[in-house]
């Protein structure tokens, strides 16, 4: 009797390893294509013979959908089964990244990437309420963290991998892959993941919620796409801030009024959700800000080819791969004040760090900033991850990881934004000059110190706002459904 109590403990303990790896597949695939496209874009513009505006949309109509459909996500993930619509989802990335490999156009390249977008949306909430549901409180933090790393691992091989692939494939193939990893994670899923949804006893679809916060996110993500391209200060960007404004104010009052809202918005009452939500926004800012700035440099100043570049970035998402277990695991011991304080001060630090590269810079100036961001990144990530996701109840799960990963998305398209305008402002000579290497290491430095200030700022939200004990965050919960 004995014997087979331990058995069936071992076999619970091995399932829930099986269902982090399951998840972990799908959110490699999404984090993936959030950057292996970008170095293939040249190659599509011959191969397709599109114009500029249309290659931008390449990538657009991905991060558009994937955005406007977190929340929404999560949603359903919670009403519908979190297993279902994560395999959906899947189901949906595949076929369309088998779509997107085959397309004949641009036009129906876009489409292809917009249908992605849509299945990642479905996917990325749902992976990590899935590990919420999953594991215990005491295991969570060292699960997250591998959620983490994973994620990590994904948006930094992007550049390296997609540089490999086009050289030695074509463009299809970046898109290609992802089908047999898709159908390996559709069939894992289905034996390794449990079900679980919202128990609530009255359960139903906000529609007016759905409405208004995809119309928010949709238009606040367009407008930060598009502002560099149509200028700040034009009628359409500003117009769609405006409707990002109203919209929000909308949702709002939506939510407040409804009996069953999609978003629970007492949970913003909660230090360590709400401050870990803008600590999440504030690191992806710097993250993909660093990622996106700095590949250009290493190859358009430094002279660096697309593989190059990408392995680069090892050094970092090394360090990122390697701590954030370690971090999520010690966030479950100590708590995640601290911890997510000490990481966005190092980031601000390794932000700073840039300011001594030059125009005749190599890789190892680089170096000491990748090790400090990485070491910082993985500091924050997991233990931000876990402080949200432990502040909200299990079955509310869904829609807490769609508001977290909303507050990422929206932070990347805030950094590259926020960092492109102020290097453009600093690009006073046209490219074939001389010195239009030094206008955009000069705009470098300018667009890391706000990146940097920013970090600082993070730093103290999370001291302030994140409680050290995650025991306090559950009796908050208590409190709040009393």
């Amino acid at each position: 009797m004995r014997a087979r109590v331990l058995n069936v403990l071992l076999a619970e303990e091995n399932r829930k390893w099986v269902t982090l790896a399951a998840v972990s597949f799908g959110l490699f695939m999404i984090m993936l294509d959030n950057t292996v496209v970008n170095v293939a874009l040249p190659t599509m513009q011959r191969d397709l013979h599109v114009s500029i505006s249309q290659l931008e949309w390449v990538v657009i109509a991905y991060a558009l959908t994937f955005a406007s459909l977190l929340i929404t996500g999560g949603k359903l993930a919670d009403l519908y089964g979190r297993r279902r619509i994560f395999v959906f989802g899947l189901a949906v990335f595949t076929l369309s990244s088998l779509a997107c490999g085959l397309a004949p156009s641009a036009g129906f390249l876009i489409g292809a990437r917009a249908v992605q977008g849509v299945g990642a949306a479905l996917m990325n909430p749902a992976t990590l309420s899935i590990i919420v549901a999953t594991f215990p409180p005491k295991q969570r933090g060292q699960a997250i963290g591998i959620w983490a790393g994973v994620s990590a691992l994904a948006l930094a091989i992007g550049p390296l991998g997609g540089g490999l692939i086009v050289e030695n494939l074509n463009w299809n193939w970046i898109f290609f892959v992802n089908v047999p990893v898709g159908i390996l994670g559709i069939v894992v899923s289905q034996f390794a993941i449990r079900e679980s949804r919202d128990t609530s006893s009255e359960q139903s679809i906000d529609l007016p919620g759905l409405v208004t916060s995809i119309g928010f996110l949709f238009s606040l993500s367009y407008a930060l796409v598009e502002g560099n391209s149509h200028g700040w200060s034009s009628p359409e960007i500003l117009g769609l801030f405006a409707t990002a404004a109203v919209l929000l104010v909308a949702f709002i009052v939506v939510e407040k009024r409804q009996r069953l809202p999609m978003l629970d918005l007492s949970l913003f009452k909660i230090g360590a959700f709400a401050g870990s939500n803008v600590v999440a926004m504030l690191v992806s800012l710097s993250m993909f800000g660093v990622f996106f700035f700095v590949s250009l440099y290493i190859q358009n100043i430094l002279g660096y080819s697309a593989t190059q570049a990408g392995a680069a970035f090892l050094p970092m998402v090394t360090l990122i791969i390697l701590i954030a277990p370690l971090s999520g695991r010690l966030s479950d011991r100590v708590g995640s004040r601290w911890l997510m304080g000490g990481g966005m001060t190092l980031v601000g630090l390794s932000l700073l760090l840039y300011e001594r590269v030059t125009v005749h810079s190599d890789f190892w100036t680089l170096l000491p900033s990748m090790i400090l961001g990485g070491v910082g990144m993985a500091m924050t990530m997991s233990p931000m991850t876990s402080a949200a996701m432990g502040a909200v109840p299990v079955d509310k799960a869904g829609v807490g990881s769609g508001v977290l990963n909303s507050f990422r998305q929206v932070g990347g398209s805030l950094g590259i934004a926020v960092m492109g305008a102020i290097v453009a402002s600093y690009l006073h000579h046209p490219p074939s000059s001389p010195l239009a290497a030094q206008d955009y290491v000069n705009g470098l430095h300018a667009g890391f110190a706000v990146g940097a200030t920013l970090a600082f700022v993070g730093a103290i939200v999370a001291v302030v706002t994140v409680r050290t004990r995650p025991e306090v965050v559950r009796e908050h919960i208590a409190e709040l459904a009393a």
